[in-house]
């Protein structure tokens, strides 16, 4: 324990303001020369820094816009095997995936993820249900295999009487019964964030709104890049014996840099997401039911449902996909077939849209390219990987490295430990357990309501003490926000100062998901949020209200484009309120 008055060390974890600043100067340093430089914030260049700080190598990524700004915040927002794998025989995939859960549930974020209930309809008598049962049965003992065993109750047969108990909203009739089984899911966008904090607190530099703008080269090698920070314009050249290219969609924006040498090309998959309210689903579990060309999952995601998804090709503005009213509708359509009051437009609470970086083949349709991942070196010092899936972000990051690690070796004689991320737990895990048994004792003391500790505990795990630390310095900061009353003030002043937000639209639709998940999509709740950033950030009045402007017309723009029936129209629509930098 420090002595009285001894200087507070800095927490290494924070991705606040004087944070990123610090590793902007540190990756410009001239003669600063890092091991490995990560290109892309989301879930696979957040583990991939992870992966090569905890091997001992120096490390960095740099971001054009924020943390999990692309796909890895518009996922289904599921950790799974992915049982439709399994139909298609793709038993490695499965396997790889269960396990990837176990370690997730058990052992790197049991704090971020959690088992989630589903129930697997079936609706022709005699061979279905042995022929599903079979699968998940089999699903079932993959999962047992894995780490910690599957951490999950085993899959159970329903009647027809059973599902209507259970799921009194579904049209029970149009069933001979289902099949209950579990998954996990996560909060994607703090996932990311949690890797990226876990890598800064290892020792690795995190700097976003950073555009990686060419390439620096030493005869055919990369030895580094050139990058512009965003915010103020500065150019700076970043050396690294190593650079890890995870710019999912952009991967091939990124090729091109190098002159088109590489053997990636990547497919853009649109998925759109719809949020409706809890109540307006009466069900104890979730649902997963065929479409003609996927699978449609009913998740439950606290007091709503996520609805979703699409699977059609994408090769419009990929910073800030559409969904088109179409899409919307064909949602719309396959979830009313099995509900007995239909949902229509008025109950959308939210909607997102999301590209998922599919490897591509020729002539083959999205829902048929791979969700494997593939890891290329198409020039000396440049690693590149794309595909995969949210689930197995750490065995791609792991490979990522692995073939870094060769060029590291080779050519600096340089020797890299294997992988540990198995074994690191996440920021917030460890002591999560014993703050969830304290969970009646934090409310006492902080004067929250035990439903709200709950649910800072979902959001934080054992980070929830730099929670309830900042409420007691400012009490002020333990009221709910106005308009988005299940947050609290604190929340966006921790965003700030230890999440790497420094525009609304990070804290409103990242940080927090109050864009989705309230009816004005967070308009209400702007300027409330945007005059607490304020005082963090030191934005004066015109600063505030170009924030909040911005914001929006960002949402004015998202409705826009959901009124449009094909993708060029809203894309058209949506590009008409560009990022605020």
């Amino acid at each position: 324990m420090s002595s009285p008055g001894a200087p507070v060390r800095p927490d290494p974890s924070a991705l606040g303001p004087a944070a990123r600043e610090a590793a902007l100067d540190r990756l410009a340093a001239p003669d600063h020369e890092l091991d490995v430089l990560v290109v892309g914030g989301g879930v696979v260049g957040a583990g991939v820094a992870l992966d090569a700080v905890t091997r001992g190598l120096s490390t960095a990524l740099v971001e054009q816009r924020d943390l999990a700004s692309g796909t890895s915040s518009r996922s289904s927002k599921l950790v799974h095997g992915g049982l439709r794998y399994l139909e298609m025989l793709d038993f490695g995939l499965v396997r790889e995936a269960l396990h990837e859960r176990g370690l997730l549930l058990t052992r790197l974020a049991p704090h971020l993820v959690r088992p989630v209930p589903f129930l697997y309809p079936l609706t022709h008598r005699g061979w279905e249900r042995p022929y599903v049962g079979a699968g998940l049965a089999l699903y079932d003992g993959m999962a047992a295999l894995a780490p910690g065993g599957s951490g999950l109750p085993r899959h159970r047969h329903l009647t027809r009487r059973q599902v209507a108990r259970m799921a009194p909203d579904f049209r029970a009739e149009t069933v001979t019964g289902a099949i209950r089984y579990h998954d996990c899911q996560v909060d994607d966008a703090r996932l990311v964030l949690t890797l990226a904090r876990t890598a800064a607190a290892h020792g690795a530099a995190v700097a976003t709104r950073t555009k990686v703008t060419g390439f620096l080269r030493e005869g055919e090698r990369v030895v580094g890049v050139r990058a512009t920070d965003l915010e103020t314009g500065r150019e700076i050249e970043v050396r690294a014996r190593a650079v890890v290219n995870a710019a999912g969609v952009w991967t091939d924006e990124v090729q091109e840099m190098v002159g088109g040498r590489g053997a990636l090309h990547v497919q853009a998959s649109k998925g759109i997401h719809l949020v409706v309210p809890r109540d307006r689903i009466r069900s104890e579990a979730g649902f997963i039911v065929r479409t003609e060309t996927s699978v449609l999952f009913v998740i439950p995601w606290g007091r709503h449902w996520v609805i979703g998804t699409t699977d059609t090709a994408w090769d419009l503005d990929k910073a800030h996909p559409a969904a088109s009213r179409t899409d919307i509708e064909y949602v719309l359509d396959r979830v009313n077939a099995i509900l007995r009051e239909p949902l229509d437009h008025d109950d959308v609470e939210g909607v997102y849209a999301g590209l998922r970086p599919l490897l591509r083949g020729e002539s083959e349709t999205t829902s048929k390219i791979s969700r494997e991942h593939t890891v290329v070196t198409p020039v000396p010092g440049l690693v590149m990987i794309a595909g995969g899936k949210l689930t197995t972000y750490r065995v791609m990051a792991q490979d990522a490295v692995d073939a870094a690690a060769h060029s590291l070796r080779t050519t600096g004689n340089l020797a890299v430990r294997p992988s540990i991320t198995d074994r690191v737990p996440l920021l917030g895990a460890d002591g999560w357990e014993a703050r969830t048994n304290q969970r009646v004792l934090l409310a006492r003391r902080s004067g929250l309501h035990v439903a709200r500790i709950d649910a800072l505990l979902g959001r934080y795990g054992a980070l929830v003490d730099d929670l309830l630390a900042l409420i007691e310095q400012r009490p002020e900061l333990g009221q709910p926000l106005e308009a988005a009353d299940e947050h609290l003030a604190a929340e966006v002043v921790y965003a700030v100062t230890h999440e790497g937000a420094r525009h609304l639209d990070d804290v409103l639709t990242r940080r927090t998901r109050i864009s989705i998940e309230t009816f004005d999509r967070g308009t209400r709740a702007a300027a409330g949020v945007a005059a607490l950033m304020a005082a963090e950030l030191g934005w004066d009045d015109a600063r505030t209200a170009d924030e909040v402007d911005h914001y929006l017309r960002r949402v004015e723009a998202e409705r826009q484009s959901q009124r449009q029936l094909t993708d060029q129209e809203a894309d058209e629509a949506r590009v008409s309120a560009p990022d605020i930098v």
